[in-house]
């Protein structure tokens, strides 16, 4: 029986030795001590019905298992939009797969790519509209929501080509056909945030044409869980806690593991988990997170990062939100309140913009020599 003990030993010690091989850590936990102040805000009854709405979101695919339960996921968030007054336009592209939304009188020389979260396995552009029907509207652009290849028929890469490939696309191609971009802004949320921010990154590392802006609602930055809010808000958030708090009991190496199989890229790897990259020679990026979501310190990791290798990344945290609030336009007046908020945000960018841009004029002429 010794032999076996030995083998068993031998075993364990190169699980080790390839976990700690393959996933190299960086710890990040120095970026936990950067304080970011929370709004304030008085709660009000449309939070009843919001989770009220999360709670039919889990009766939705309860009992079912395996794909069953996923189809029932993905047909309940389609829902998610609909009964919502919306005044743009939706119209289907065919290649690369998504959905114009176009609020009237946009220029369409000003474009959005909106990229939909749903853990890379479940949303579409359908589910979003009230999001990306807002968007179209505060930014004056064409908003194309891309509709990327998701888990787990397809790879985890898969989606993020589908991402770069509608971003080229859209910096030469409108939604009446063949038009150079004058404006360009990445916005995603909770999966589609991860993908909007290593996007950005993918963007400056091969040269292309960088975003001007970018927005990223509830972000996921890093899959490795290694953030305390990862844990610490599992209580408090009504949608992730009960999904993924059960997460709280695996050990970190074995959830690193997990990751690696299901998506055949390592949760350090930046592709997958944006805050273990470069943050430099970033676009201004604006990032909002509620402090009672799980997603939280992923956030606050990234926004601290970013400063400290010289991007400009502004994160406005709300107390008491749920994941993505920014769904529920009918509910919450959070949400036009976030809505309102980037607004401003791309507003003040183009302002300074326009007068860094502003020509210099030349008075010198007109202006009296002194005498001798």
């Amino acid at each position: 029986m010794l032999w076996i003990a030995v083998l068993l030993l031998a075993l364990v010690l190169m699980v080790i030795a390839a976990t700690a091989l393959l996933f190299r850590t960086e710890d990040l936990s120095h970026l936990d001590s950067t304080d970011y102040p929370v709004r304030e805000a008085t709660p009000n009854d449309g939070h009843q019905q919001v989770l009220g709405r999360l709670r039919e979101l889990g009766e939705a695919s309860r009992g079912l298992k395996g794909k069953a339960r996923l189809m029932a996921l993905r047909r309940h968030m389609d829902g998610l939009s609909e009964g919502i007054t919306l005044a743009s336009e939706f119209r289907h592209n065919d290649e690369p797969r998504g959905e114009w939304v176009l609020a009237p009188g946009v220029d369409s020389r000003r474009r959005v790519l909106y990229i939909h979260g749903g853990a890379w396995a479940a949303g579409s552009p359908r589910s979003h509209r009230a999001i990306t029907d807002a968007f179209s509207r505060l930014a004056n652009a064409a908003v194309f929501a891309v509709d990327y290849r998701l888990m787990p028929e397809h790879r985890y890469m898969d989606g993020v080509r589908d991402c770069r490939k509608a971003y080229t696309w859209m910096l030469d191609n409108g939604p009446d056909g063949h038009e150079r971009a004058d404006f360009v802004v990445v916005a995603g949320d909770s999966a589609g945030g991860s993908h909007t921010l290593g996007l950005l990154a993918w963007v400056r590392d091969n040269g292309i044409r960088q975003a001007d802006a970018a927005v990223a609602l509830s972000p996921s930055t890093d899959l490795t869980l290694t953030a305390p809010s990862n844990r610490d808000n599992i209580q408090t958030d009504p949608l992730l806690g009960p999904v993924f708090g059960g997460l709280a009991k695996v050990p970190l190496p074995v959830i690193w593991w997990g990751t690696l199989a299901a998506f055949r890229v390592s949760p350090t790897n930046p592709v997958a988990s944006p805050l273990r990259g470069s943050l430099a020679n970033l676009p201004p990026t604006l990032i909002h997170v509620s402090a009672s979501e799980m997603l939280l310190d992923n956030a606050r990791r990234y926004a601290a990062k970013a400063a400290s290798e010289g991007s400009k990344v502004t994160l406005h945290t709300w107390p008491g939100m749920v994941h993505v609030w920014h769904i529920f336009t009918d509910l919450l007046p959070e949400a036009n309140d976030a809505f309102e908020d980037i607004q401003a945000f791309l507003e003040d960018l183009e302002s300074h913009r326009t007068e860094q841009t502003a020509p210099c004029v030349d008075d010198s002429a007109s202006t009296p020599r002194p005498t001798a």
